[in-house]
C-alpha cells in the first residue's frame, strides 16, 4: 500500500500537470481572497478571522480534488497496468487505501502554503495575535475531513471510466451533489419538512465545523461517506461483471453504515474549540428549547448586502440559530429581505414599523461616493399562533461601530433565549404594583408594564386598606413574587411598613425607585426657571437602614449627563437647543453584573444618593455616576439659568456616587425587638434569603407623554437616543424573578478579534503580494527538492 502511495505522489510531482493544477488553485485562493473586491476578501471583511476562506475553499476543492484524482485509476485502466496491478500480491483495498492516501496527501500539500494565512492574520490583528487559534485549527480540521470525502468521491469516479476526462466531470458533478446538493432540494420540500434531507449534504455537517465545533455526529457523516464510496470503488475494481456477492457488498454495506449513523445521532460528543466557547449554548437556554413541542418560526429580517460588520451580524445571528436549531428540530429559521423587491419595499418597511421593528439606517461609502441605505436588525419569532419582536442590534451611547456590533454578537444567545421563553414559558410570576402612596400614574410607567406583561402578571396593589384589616392585607400580598413602588410622594405607616418588611421576610422581592427630596424637571417650566428643592420625608429611612441603605437628601450633579431641551430665543424666532444638563447624570453600570452588563447608559432625573451599612446582607452597585460628580443639598434653589453657565471642573470633585443598589441574603425584620403596629400571627424577624434593587430616582421609569399617549421609555425623541432605562429595568425584574438563570447568559463574554485597519492601509500591497507569491514560492521550492532527490536517485 505504501508502494502506491508513494508512487501516486511521485508520479503527480513528475509531471508539470501536477504543479499546475495546484498553483492554480493557490492563484485562484490568493486573488479572492487578499486582491479582488468582495464578500471574501480578509481584508475588506474587517475581522481577524478565516471564515471567508473556509466558505470559499470548499467550492474550489469540488475542481481540485477531481482535478488530482481523476488519473488515479481511470490511466491504470487506460494504459493497461491495473490488471497487471492486481496480480501484485496486494489486495483490492491496499490498492485503493494507497490511491486514496496518495491523493489525500497531494491535496494536504495543496492546502499547507495557506496554513501561511494564519500568519497574516496574526501580525494584522488588532492588537497583534489576537486571533482565535482555536476556532481555527478546528476549522481546518473540519476542512480536512471535507477534501477526504472529496477525494474517496474523486477515487470512485476515476474507477468507472477509462478516460481522465469522464472521471474529473463525474467527480466534480457528485462533489457538488453531495455538498450543495440536498441543501438546495431540501428547499423543495419534495420529502416532507420532518425527513430534513439537507442533513445527507456535507454542507450542513462542514459548516458546524467551520466555526471551530467538532461534532462526534458530523464526523461519523464523512467517515461514513469516505467508507461508502471506498467500499463501493473496492468491489468495482476488477473484472467487469458484477456478481451477486459484489452487489450485496455494494448495497447493503452503505446501508447499514446509514442505518448505523442514525442509530449513533442520538449519542454524541461535541467539542467547541473557540477561545470563548461561542457556540456552546448555556444550560438555562437548552431548558428553554426543551420546553418546545411545536415549531418556533424565526423570520430573521438582516438580509441583504451590507458593511462587513453587519454581515458579521448576521452571520453570527446564523450561527446561533442553528445551534438551537440542532438541539431542537422545532427551531426553524428563514432570513428575509423586506426591501429586496421594489414594489413592496414602502409597504414592508412601513408594516415592519407598525410592528415595533425601526429601520437602521446606515451611511455607506462605495468608490468615494456616500449613501444611506436601510437594515432591519430584527427577527419575528412566531409559536403557537403567538409572535414576538426580537431585536438583534444594541445600540450603545458613545459606543464605535465595532463595540456596538461585538455587543450584539454577545447578546445574542440571550436575546433569542428570551424571546422563546415569553413564547413558550407560563406566567407564573406575579408582580404587584404598589398604588395608595402618591406613586406615578399608569401612563407614565406605562412602556414598562406593557414589557413586564410579556414576562409575569401584574396587578395594582394598595395597602390604605391595612389599618381596618391588616391580616387580609398580608395575607393578600403573600400571593406575589415581587412588589414594586414607581416615584412614591407620600409617606408610609408603620402598619404599611410592617406589611412589607413581613412579605420581604417571607422571601419577596421588592423594587423601589424614590428620590428623598421633592424636586422634578417639570417644576422648573415657569416665568422665574427656577424651584426650591426641599426633603421628601417618606417614612422610610428606618425601613431601609435596617436593611443596610441610607438615601440621603442631597441631589448628584454629574458633567456626563444627558441633555436638555429648551426654547431659546423670543417669539417666532424661538428654536429648540439641546444644553447640558448636570441634574439628568448618564449612569455607569456594573460590567460584573447580569442585570447590567452591556446595556446603554442609563439616564436620571434628579437622583439622590445612596449610602452603604455594614450588616450580613450583601451589596452590589448597579449603577453610579461618574467621577466628575458634586453633590447639591437640599433643601437649595434650582434653576434653569445654569444651562448657560460654562461648568467648571474643579468643583464636581466628589468622585462616583452610588445611584443604584442590588441586596441579597437573609434579612433582619425592621421590626425585630420593636413594639407592632398591630399584632400579627407567626411574626417572622429573619428572612428567607431573598433580593432588593433600590433606585435613587423614581424619574428613571418615567415614560413621556405625547398626544396622550405613552412613549418609549428611555427614548428620547428630540435626540433621537436611546437610553437604557427600560432594558435595566426588565433586567432588574427578570433578575429578581429568574429562577432558571437565564439572566446570567448576559455576563457570558464572547471576544470579536478585528484587523488593524491603519495597519492594513499603510501595507496593504505587502501582505497582499505575501499571501499571493510566497505559498507558490514554496510550492516551487518543493517542486525543486523533489526533482533534485529525483535525478540523484536515478543517475
Amino acid at each position: 500500500m505504501f508502494a502506491i502511495l508513494k508512487r501516486e505522489v511521485s508520479t503527480f510531482f513528475a509531471s508539470s500537470i501536477g504543479y499546475l493544477v495546484i498553483t492554480i488553485f493557490l492563484l485562484l485562493t490568493g486573488l479572492t481572497l487578499w486582491i479582488f473586491k468582495g464578500n471574501f476578501n480578509i481584508l475588506d471583511n474587517g475581522f481577524a478571522d478565516l471564515s471567508p476562506y473556509f466558505s470559499f475553499v470548499p467550492w474550489i476543492l469540488i475542481f481540485l480534488v477531481p482535478a488530482i484524482t481523476m488519473r488515479s485509476l481511470a490511466d491504470e485502466k487506460k494504459s493497461g497496468t491495473l490488471e497487471l496491478l492486481l496480480t501484485k500480491p496486494l489486495s483490492k483495498w491496499e490498492i485503493i487505501l494507497g490511491k486514496f492516501l496518495g491523493s489525500f496527501i497531494l491535496i494536504l500539500l495543496a492546502l499547507l502554503p495557506t496554513l501561511l494565512y494564519i500568519y497574516t492574520l496574526y501580525q494584522l490583528a488588532n492588537p497583534i495575535g489576537n486571533i482565535d487559534m482555536g476556532s481555527i485549527m478546528g476549522s481546518f480540521i473540519g476542512l480536512l475531513f471535507l477534501a477526504a470525502a472529496y477525494t474517496s468521491i474523486g477515487i470512485f469516479s476515476s474507477s468507472i471510466t477509462d478516460n481522465q476526462i469522464v472521471a474529473f466531470i463525474v467527480g466534480i458533478f457528485i462533489c457538488f451533489m453531495f455538498y450543495a446538493g440536498f441543501d438546495g432540494l431540501s428547499e423543495y420540500d419534495l420529502f416532507g419538512s420532518s425527513l430534513h434531507i439537507e442533513k445527507l449534504g456535507m454542507e450542513y455537517h462542514f459548516e458546524s465545523m467551520a466555526r471551530g465545533v467538532l461534532d462526534s455526529r458530523d464526523l461519523l457523516y464523512f467517515i461514513v461517506i469516505i467508507a461508502i464510496f471506498l467500499t463501493i470503488t473496492v468491489r468495482l475494481l476488477g473484472p467487469k461483471t458484477i456478481n451477486k456477492r459484489d452487489w450485496t457488498w455494494i448495497i447493503g454495506l452503505p446501508l447499514s453504515l446509514i442505518v448505523l449513523a442514525f442509530i449513533l445521532q442520538g449519542t454524541y460528543a461535541r467539542l467547541d474549540l473557540t477561545e470563548d466557547q461561542r457556540y456552546t449554548l448555556s444550560e438555562p437556554a437548552l431548558a428553554i428549547v426543551d420546553e418546545v413541542e411545536s415549531p418556533i418560526l424565526i423570520d430573521v429580517f438582516l438580509a441583504g448586502d451590507f458593511p462587513s460588520e453587519y454581515r458579521r451580524l448576521q452571520t453570527e445571528t446564523r450561527q446561533i440559530l442553528e445551534e438551537f436549531s440542532i438541539h431542537n428540530d422545532n427551531i426553524q429559521f428563514n432570513f428575509i429581505d423586506p426591501l429586496e423587491d421594489d414594489a413592496l419595499r414602502e409597504s414592508n418597511i412601513q408594516n415592519l414599523a407598525q410592528r415595533g421593528m425601526q429601520p437602521l439606517q446606515l451611511s455607506v461609502r462605495e468608490g468615494g461616493k456616500a449613501s444611506q441605505e436601510l437594515i432591519f436588525p430584527w427577527a419575528l419569532a412566531s409559536y403557537n399562533g403567538q409572535t414576538v419582536n426580537i431585536p438583534l442590534l444594541k445600540n450603545k451611547v458613545g459606543a464605535s461601530q465595532e463595540e456596538i456590533i461585538t455587543n450584539s454578537i454577545q447578546n445574542l444567545e440571550y436575546t433569542f433565549a428570551e424571546g422563546f421563553k415569553k413564547l413558550t414559558a407560563p406566567k407564573d410570576k406575579n408582580i404587584a404594583i404598589l398604588k395608595g402612596n402618591g406613586q406615578l400614574g399608569d401612563i407614565y410607567i406605562a412602556d414598562f408594564l406593557r414589557s413586564l406583561r410579556e414576562y409575569y402578571n401584574l396587578a395594582p396593589f394598595t395597602l390604605d386598606s391595612v389599618a381596618k384589616n391588616p391580616a387580609a392585607v398580608l395575607n393578600q400580598i403573600k400571593e406575589y413574587d415581587l412588589v414594586i413602588s414607581a416615584k412614591p410622594t407620600e409617606n408610609f405607616l408603620e402598619e404599611e411598613k410592617l406589611i412589607l418588611d413581613q412579605f420581604t421576610m417571607q422571601g419577596g422581592k421588592s423594587l423601589w425607585m424614590f428620590e428623598p427630596f421633592i424636586m422634578d424637571k417639570d417644576s422648573l417650566y415657569n416665568e422665574s426657571g427656577s424651584a426650591v428643592a426641599i426633603i421628601r420625608d417618606l417614612n422610610l429611612t428606618d425601613y431601609f437602614f435596617k436593611y443596610g441603605v441610607r438615601l440621603n437628601p442631597v441631589i448628584v450633579k454629574d458633567m456626563y449627563s444627558a441633555p436638555i431641551t429648551l426654547a431659546m430665543g423670543e417669539g417666532s424666532n424661538a428654536q429648540f437647543q439641546q444644553l447640558q444638563w448636570p441634574y439628568s447624570p448618564l449612569a455607569a453600570s456594573n460590567p460584573n453584573h447580569p442585570i447590567t452588563d452591556n446595556i446603554n447608559l442609563v439616564r436620571f432625573d434628579f437622583a439622590g444618593q445612596i449610602d452603604t451599612l455594614k450588616n450580613d446582607v450583601s451589596k452590589t452597585i448597579l449603577l453610579k455616576s461618574s467621577e466628575l460628580s458634586q453633590l447639591q443639598g437640599v433643601p437649595s434653589q434650582v434653576s434653569i439659568d445654569i444651562v448657560t453657565q460654562e461648568p467648571d471642573p474643579t468643583s464636581f470633585t466628589a468622585g462616583p456616587q452610588n445611584l443604584a443598589i442590588l441586596l441579597e441574603g437573609k434579612f433582619t425584620s425592621v421590626y425585630n425587638n420593636r413594639i407592632l403596629p398591630f399584632e400579627i400571627d407567626n411574626f417572622i424577624s429573619t428572612s428567607e434569603p431573598t433580593q432588593m434593587v433600590i433606585v435613587a430616582d423614581g424619574d428613571i421609569v418615567k415614560n413621556d407623554i405625547a398626544r396622550n399617549q405613552p412613549q418609549e421609555l428611555g427614548f428620547d425623541r428630540v435626540s433621537g437616543r436611546t437610553f437604557g432605562n427600560k432594558e435595566f429595568l426588565l433586567n432588574t425584574v427578570n433578575y429578581l424573578l429568574n429562577d432558571d438563570g437565564l439572566i446570567n447568559i448576559r455576563t457570558k463574554e464572547i471576544s470579536i478579534a478585528y484587523l488593524d485597519q491603519q495597519r492594513i492601509q499603510n501595507e496593504r500591497l505587502k501582505w497582499q503580494m505575501f499571501n499571493l507569491l510566497v505559498p507558490m514560492a514554496l510550492l516551487g521550492l518543493v517542486g525543486l527538492i523533489f526533482n533534485y532527490y529525483r535525478k540523484r536517485k536515478y543517475a
